[in-house]
């Protein structure tokens, strides 16, 4: 409810500042004017929203995939960790907007250079998240499991993914808050649909309405995954969201 009452106090200045202030409507359009444009451009953002929504959650699954084993490779394999870590953190210096239109050139406007700039974009908070987990393991709990002489199977099984779990699930809503950014991104490199495609006809078509509530239906899709992910997290790992004991 707060969250919503601040969400109509901003839109009640927003409203007031395009009505009354001496901005252009097709510079910064008034909310019930985006507000138009979503219902009756309804068709053609639902469209984008199918395509942008697939790179999105295909690019990030790719992230989860690969993020999850790199970090279980590196927390495993002290030697790799030190060779690949610093370069891992290297690697998020490189701005995207300068590797999305060579990734373009390179795999043409079809669907796999946007899953490989949304992959990239999604991996590293997922990978640094897990790994931190990973690590976070009481040191008395490894302690125990020697001494029921389990494996290392076993005590990845049945308490380092358990741990790792809720840091890795909390590194998968960081990446789903930046993967629609970089689906854009990705569109503004090439393509022919998506919200990312529809921001850039809208704009020099003077449709600011149309290109604002592409960004409102973009920032939905991102609540909405992120929202999931929270209902997963507290579904897969419940230990983690259990109140403390204050006696403790």
């Amino acid at each position: 409810m707060l969250a919503a009452l601040i969400i109509i106090v901003l839109l009640g200045i927003w409203e007031l500042y395009a009505r009354l202030g001496s901005v252009d409507d097709f510079i910064l359009p008034a909310p019930d004017q985006v507000a138009s444009s979503l219902w009756h451009d309804r068709g053609l953002l639902w469209d984008n929203l199918l395509v942008t929504a697939e790179e999105m959650l295909l690019g990030l699954l790719v992230a989860l995939v690969a993020g999850a084993a790199l970090a279980l490779l590196l927390h495993r394999f002290a030697p790799v960790r030190k060779a690949l870590y610093p370069l891992l953190v290297g690697t998020q210096a490189i701005p995207i907007v300068t590797i999305a239109p060579l990734l373009a050139a390179w795999f043409g406007y079809g669907l796999l250079p946007k899953l490989v700039i949304v992959a990239l974009v999604c991996f590293f908070p997922i990978v640094v998240t897990t790994l931190d987990g990973l690590r976070s393991v009481d040191p008395e709990q490894h302690k125990l499991m020697r001494t029921l002489n389990a494996t290392p199977a076993q005590t990845l099984r049945w308490v380092e993914l358990p741990t790792a779990l809720p840091a890795a699930l909390s590194g998968a809503k960081i990446a789903v808050a930046v993967g629609g950014i970089a689906a854009v991104f990705a569109e503004y490199a090439g393509s022919e649909d998506g919200l990312g495609h529809l921001l850039l006809q809208s704009i020099p078509q003077l449709e600011t309405a149309r290109a604002w509530a592409a960004v409102v239906v973009l920032a939905a899709l991102a609540v909405f995954c992120f929202a999931l992910l929270a209902l997963a997290e507290r579904r897969l790992a419940p230990w983690a969201h259990r109140p403390k004991d204050p006696t403790t």
